[in-house]
């Protein structure tokens, strides 16, 4: 492995980018190139999505995203494209960003991956780079390089670690850039093409690089199954979380990221990366104990929401209307992908509950009548504001961080309930303020 500054390059060399999927990571990927000054084709074979792109809609939620598609559209650095092999045509680059689905024992389907890359194997120019910016497997760039199977294109691995949400800015300012590769000089011509960015360039073999993937997402994400757990320790004994995390973070070593509690981690990425990472060690014969608790204890977080919307409830839900704000997994992002969120409205609905739910970005999604459409909402209510998801509730259950529920007329809120309760289970709020205006209230690991 070799450490380098990627900042003495300064301004990038112009390069012929192709970028195939424009998801969450591959449109966040192609509109940082362009900016760059690569000239980028996107292919996105999705008709509503790629209709979205040229009329200037973005088709995921993200920051920034729709300011620098505009840019570099404008600029005539990007354009879309329904078609990989018309993407491929000239380009040096091409890099593949499309879904790694994931079944039940954590290994992933790497058909996308295998189907992109034979339909643009022989398309591809003499002496092309396929870089591998799925999260795949470990082998997977041995894989591609055996589909493509001609030895004048070379295949790099380049692991995203960008957070929905803030992936522009993760984009345009990474903390490192990981290259792996057989091939020195083809891993720096994929770190040449982000050199703007001035990030630390990390250049190992494609196999460390998948893993070092993997491993970040598993470390964030038991790191929030022990700042769970250590919350559910503050309500036993009686501290407040709040004080012990800002207590935690002002440690160098640990630092304040990733010490909010919650009621559970979900997204496309730790959950995924998680499971994976547990599979390939089971399938390695090691024993990855630490992990697999970690997974446990975020299961068990989720139980734990359940139980106090319960407790809320005087010990049942059945029959009972639940209030349910928030629904994607983190705020400021579209993605239900394994959201906590819905995970718990799920639950409750199945135990008898009427969950009326409320979230800024779903609200399209649903009919008039409130049934919805989506099958992971199925058995749901959707309701057009935070106030008539409350109506009649005995509880509103607060499980996505929007900050506009920090701002809503609470004393608007209780008078249409059945009874004022909250269950804050991202401590959104402010315990003493919402109890002064009449609520019961329950957070987590706070007084």
């Amino acid at each position: 492995m070799t450490i380098r500054s990627n900042s003495r390059h300064g301004r990038n060399e112009s390069r012929t980018v192709a970028v195939i999927g424009a998801g969450y990571v591959g449109l966040p990927t192609a509109a940082t190139l362009a900016h760059f000054g690569h000239r980028v084709v996107l292919a996105e074979r999705d008709e509503s999505r790629l209709a979205a792109l040229r009329s200037g809609k973005m088709p995921i939620v993200e920051a920034g995203l729709d300011d620098l598609v505009a840019e570099s559209v404008l600029t005539r650095t990007l354009r879309f494209t329904a078609s990989a092999v018309e993407a491929v045509q000239g380009a040096e680059f091409v890099f593949l960003c499309v879904p790694t689905p994931q079944s039940d024992d954590g290994s992933a389907d790497l058909s996308y991956v295998e189907s992109a890359a034979k339909e643009v194997g022989e398309q591809l120019m003499p002496g092309a780079i396929v870089v591998n910016k799925s999260t795949v497997p470990v082998g997977s760039a041995t894989m591609v390089e055996e589909v493509i199977g001609r030895p004048d294109v070379r295949v790099v691995s380049n692991p995203e670690f960008l957070r929905e949400g803030s992936a522009v800015q993760d984009s345009l300012h990474p903390d490192r850039l990981v290259v792996g590769a057989d091939d020195a000089q083809a891993a720096a011509l994929v770190g040449g093409l982000f050199a703007a960015t001035g990030a630390p360039l990390i250049v190992t073999d494609a196999t460390t690089s998948e893993t070092i993937k993997y491993a970040s997402n598993a470390f964030l994400a038991t790191k929030l199954s022990y700042v769970n757990a250590v919350a559910g320790l503050c309500e036993v004994v009686g501290a407040d979380v709040r004080d012990v995390m800002l207590g935690l973070g002002y440690d160098k070593r640990i630092g304040f990221e990733f010490l909010r509690p919650g009621p559970g981690w979900g997204g496309s990425c730790l959950p995924k990366d998680t499971r994976a990472l547990l599979h390939i060690a089971r399938e390695a014969g090691y024993d990855f104990s630490l992990l697999a608790g970690a997974i446990d204890s975020n299961e068990q977080q989720l139980v734990r929401v359940v139980a106090k919307v319960e407790a809320a409830c005087r010990g049942s839900v059945e029959g009972v209307t639940v209030a349910v704000w928030g629904l994607t997994f983190k705020a400021n992002t579209d993605d239900r992908r394994d959201s906590p969120s819905v995970e718990i409205a799920g639950r409750l609905a199945a135990l008898g509950a009427v969950v009326q739910v409320f979230d800024p970005t779903v609200s399209g999604e649903f009919p008039a009548d409130g049934e919805t459409v989506a099958d992971d909402l199925r058995g749901l209510q959707l309701r057009a504001d935070p106030y008539e998801a409350a109506t009649g509730a005995s509880v509103v259950v607060v499980l996505t961080e929007w900050d506009e529920f920090r701002w809503v007329d609470f004393t608007r809120v209780a008078s249409v309930m059945a009874s004022p309760s909250i269950v804050d289970a991202r401590n959104l709020l402010d315990p003493a303020a919402v109890r002064r205006m009449g609520f019961t209230y329950d957070g987590i690991g706070r007084r």
